[in-house]
């Protein structure tokens, strides 16, 4: 099963007449997704498709972050274990598991993740610093938090979680 990233863009929203939309109050879109009980965010168009279902196959002496292989319409793409890459323990079923595609550096990647939730669009101006009392690793890999009426939402970079060590 696969959700296209066209079909959850969304286009700029009208800001009131003629008037072009205050720099200050840009909008942009974030996947909101769940990881180890934690609420993140990336940029919607970072985002090719979300995917489930799919079957990983291992990679023998792989590193611990990589989770192995898929078939992504012929294509093999490498499955990152997004978990273990942000130092929390590692999916236990695979299976189960969602997955975010995204590109870094032209090649196709998988991020597995534990639910993907909505699609919000949030003004740019509100993101925060990421707190200092997170995780270096966590902190590494964020690219700030947004305060949401009832979480904390970490805005991930995919760009760094997907430049893996070599």
């Amino acid at each position: 099963m696969s959700f296209q990233a066209d079909k959850i863009r969304s286009s700029d929203r009208n800001h009131g007449g003629n008037e072009a939309p205050d720099d200050d109050r840009q909008e942009q879109g974030f996947v909101t997704l769940i990881l180890g009980g934690q609420l993140c965010g990336v940029p919607v168009l970072a985002v090719r498709e979300v995917i489930t279902n799919s079957k990983i196959v291992r990679v023998p002496l792989a590193p611990p972050e990589i989770a192995g292989n898929i078939n992504l319409r012929g294509r093999v793409v490498t499955t990152i274990d997004t978990r273990c890459r942000l130092g929390l323990e590692p999916a236990a079923d695979t299976a189960d598991c969602v997955a975010l595609v995204a590109e870094h550096e032209g090649v196709l990647y998988a991020l597995l993740i534990d639910q993907v939730q909505d699609v919000l669009s949030l003004r740019v101006d509100m993101i925060e610093e990421t707190p200092p009392n997170f995780s270096p690793t966590w902190r590494e890999f964020s690219n700030g938090v947004f305060r949401l009426p009832n979480h904390l939402m970490v805005v991930l970079d995919i760009g760094r979680l997907l430049a893996l060590p070599t």
